[in-house]
This record gives C-alpha cells, sequence and structure tokens, in this order.
C-alpha cells in the first residue's frame, strides 16, 4: 500500500524580478511531495505564491450584496472590457518564431521536427491548394498509436503514413479531426476567444490574406496559456476576482480518467483518445496525487521510432522525463483565480490539479475552465453592473 504524500512549502521571494516573464525563476516557490518510488512530481500551488497555507477563504454561499460579491463582477468586467479593445495581433510577443508544417510530409518525418524544434503543435499547410489545413498536435500523434495498435499487422507501414492520412485514421477511430477554426490577426480578441471557446479548439492559428499574392497565409498561433498571461500581465483586476473556486463551482470534479503508476502507457493512450484529453493524474490506490501523465510525454517515447516501448509502465515513462520537467501545479478548492492567475503570470501553466491539504485528488481545472468562466459564465450580471 502506498505511503501518503506529506507537502512541506517554501515562500517564493517576494522581490525577485529578474527572471523574463516567459521564463520564471527557478527560485519560484515548489512543494515536494515525498519519495514514492522516485516517480512523484513537483507541486506548485498558487496560493503559496501569494498568501499563508494559514488563510483559508469564506465558503458560504454567494450574497448579492458582499464586498467580494462586487469585486468579483468588477474583476471580469475589467477584463471582458479589456478583451473588447485588444485585437488577436496584440498577444503575440514581440519576438516569435513560426513551424508550418506541409501535409506531404510524413508523420515520422513532422515528429522529428516537432522534436528538434521543442514545440508541440504546428499549423498544417496544404500546398496543393495553397491554404491552411488545420492544426497537427500532440493528439494527433496519439491517434495513430491507437490505430496501430489495433492494426498491429500494418505497423511496418507506419513510417510511410503522411500527415494528409491522418484524416482517414480519425475516421476509423471516430474521433474529432484537428481543429481548423481560426481568426484575423486584426479581429477583436474578446470574439476570436468566443469562437475558440464554441469550436472547443485550445489554440487559435491568425490567418491573414496577403494581396500580394491573393492567397491566406498563417501569421502566429496564439495558445490557452498566452491568452490567459497577457489577461494576467495586462489587467490588474485579476487580484479582485477573490472568490474561491468552490464558491464560484470552476473545474471539474466528476468523471475524473486516472491512472496508477504500474498502468501501460498503452491503457493511458486509449483513454486520451477516446476522451480527447490530454492529460491523466496518476494517483495511488488511495486516491493521493503522485503527477500527472501528459500527452506530450507520449513525444518523449516515441521519438526513438520504437513503438515497443509503448507498452511501458507510466512509472517508468515518468522516469524517463527531462530533469527540467516544470513539475505538476496544484490548486485547492480555497484558491480563488487571483493565485492562480498569479501562477500563470510567472509559470508555463497547462492546468492545475484541485487537491486537499493531505495531497487527494479532488478535480482538475484546465485553462478552457478559466477562460469559460471570464467570458460566458455571469455575463449579463456583469455586463449590467
Amino acid at each position: 500500500m502506498a505511503e501518503n504524500a506529506e507537502v512541506t512549502q517554501s515562500p517564493s521571494p517576494s522581490n525577485d524580478n529578474s527572471a523574463p516573464a516567459d521564463h520564471p525563476s527557478s527560485t519560484t516557490a515548489h512543494a515536494q511531495a515525498a519519495h514514492h518510488h522516485g516517480h512523484e512530481g513537483t507541486f506548485v500551488r498558487p496560493s503559496d505564491l501569494l498568501r499563508p497555507k494559514t488563510t483559508s477563504r469564506p465558503s458560504a454561499p454567494t450574497q448579492p450584496d458582499r464586498p467580494i460579491d462586487r469585486d468579483q463582477r468588477a474583476g471580469l468586467k475589467a477584463i471582458r472590457d479589456f478583451l473588447r479593445i485588444r485585437n488577436c495581433y496584440d498577444v503575440l510577443p514581440l519576438s516569435f518564431r513560426l513551424i508550418e508544417l506541409d501535409v506531404g510530409l510524413t508523420v515520422k518525418e513532422s515528429l522529428n521536427i516537432m522534436v528538434q524544434c521543442g514545440i508541440v503543435s504546428a499549423p498544417l499547410w496544404d500546398s496543393s491548394t495553397s491554404t491552411y489545413a488545420g492544426l497537427l498536435t500532440v493528439n494527433d500523434y496519439l491517434n495513430v498509436v491507437r490505430y496501430y495498435n489495433l492494426h498491429a499487422d500494418k505497423l511496418k507501414d507506419v513510417d510511410k503514413l503522411l500527415l494528409s492520412d491522418l484524416k482517414d485514421v480519425e475516421k476509423f477511430l471516430d474521433v474529432k479531426p484537428p481543429e481548423t477554426v481560426s481568426a484575423s490577426p486584426e479581429a477583436i480578441l474578446f470574439d476570436a476567444l468566443r469562437k475558440q471557446l464554441i469550436s472547443r479548439a485550445r489554440r487559435i492559428p491568425l490567418v491573414s490574406y496577403d494581396s500580394d499574392t491573393q492567397r491566406t497565409m498563417v501569421t502566429s498561433v496564439i495558445t490557452q496559456y498566452r491568452i490567459l498571461k497577457f489577461i494576467a500581465m495586462n489587467v490588474k483586476e485579476t487580484d479582485m476576482l477573490r472568490k474561491s473556486l468552490a464558491m464560484i463551482k470552476l473545474g471539474t470534479y466528476g468523471n475524473i480518467v486516472r491512472c496508477t503508476l504500474d498502468t501501460t502507457v498503452l491503457d493511458v493512450i486509449d483513454e486520451m483518445v477516446m476522451k480527447n484529453i490530454s492529460s491523466v493524474p496518476v494517483v495511488t490506490t488511495e486516491g493521493i496525487l503522485l503527477n500527472v501523465f501528459e500527452a506530450v510525454d507520449v513525444i518523449e517515447i516515441l521519438k526513438t521510432g520504437d513503438y515497443g516501448n509503448l507498452t511501458w509502465t507510466i512509472g517508468r515513462a515518468l522516469s524517463a522525463r527531462s530533469p527540467n520537467h516544470p513539475g505538476i501545479y496544484c490548486c485547492s478548492l480555497d484558491d480563488g483565480l487571483d493565485t492562480i492567475f498569479e501562477t500563470i503570470k510567472r509559470s508555463r501553466v497547462h492546468r492545475l490539479m484541485i487537491v486537499d491539504d493531505n495531497n487527494y485528488l479532488k478535480g482538475v481545472l484546465s485553462l478552457s475552465d478559466i477562460l469559460h468562466y471570464l467570458l460566458v459564465e455571469g455575463q449579463e450580471e456583469t455586463d449590467q453592473t
């Protein structure tokens, strides 16, 4: 039986501004879980960054005229007003690179490019029609793995599979095709984000029209993390969003897919493909959170070209991670979006595991959840204030 993970905390220096925004200092507060077979993750809690652990948030039902309610509405309105006067181009950093892949490349070639460039997604381009053809993401590689796991007799031809063939793989697996939703760089950011939420896309390619060549071209791709960080860096009213996750009922708490250190990678990939998810929490039999297996971990396994490695256990796969892996970001039901935005400002966060004081997994907070709350939930009430 697994031992309970104990969490110790050390405060983050309050005056450390030496690291660039996209590359947080290594001195950012971390909480280390007790050793569990060498596969536990590094835990970072938003509450560690701003307030002492002993501080708790009110858990009483929402009342219409309390200061915390008025602040929450004011904070949401400030964010929405900000997004309505900014366009998509504003989100882009001053310097960036764009890797674009032609659908005529093989899946193997695209994987090598992703690994060499250190990226996890790329726009697809159809040179035969000179049109944008969707996004290639890690989930596409998961689909390929599942397809050849079900058709082991065809595995010998895996190196010949083209990116243009992915639509046949998706049709066989009955999964969603790559997202083709896009926006103009000049589009109002608020409108583009609403469009993204409706499509359930995690990224928005910015596609513009070149009047000289009379063709469309992909300018860049903005991610949910980039958008939330843009808000965190530019809207000071995020510190008014003090209502706890429990009070605003934000996050997913039921039917969470989980695995153990002994689960095989193939089994987890099957769950990811069937549930259209990009991560699975790794827990003990008692439900204590140890780590999170992510879709990007599959890239590390596949880059050797040995599909046999997919029979590894999750524990072995996590041991193969780079020592530079950022760790697991956690929060509690008592945390509010104010502290979570502070975490996003300092670190590259893709999701947060919601745990209690004993590190028992309670839920998952995705970036999609946060964006949906900011743009949709309670909008009528907020916009009338």
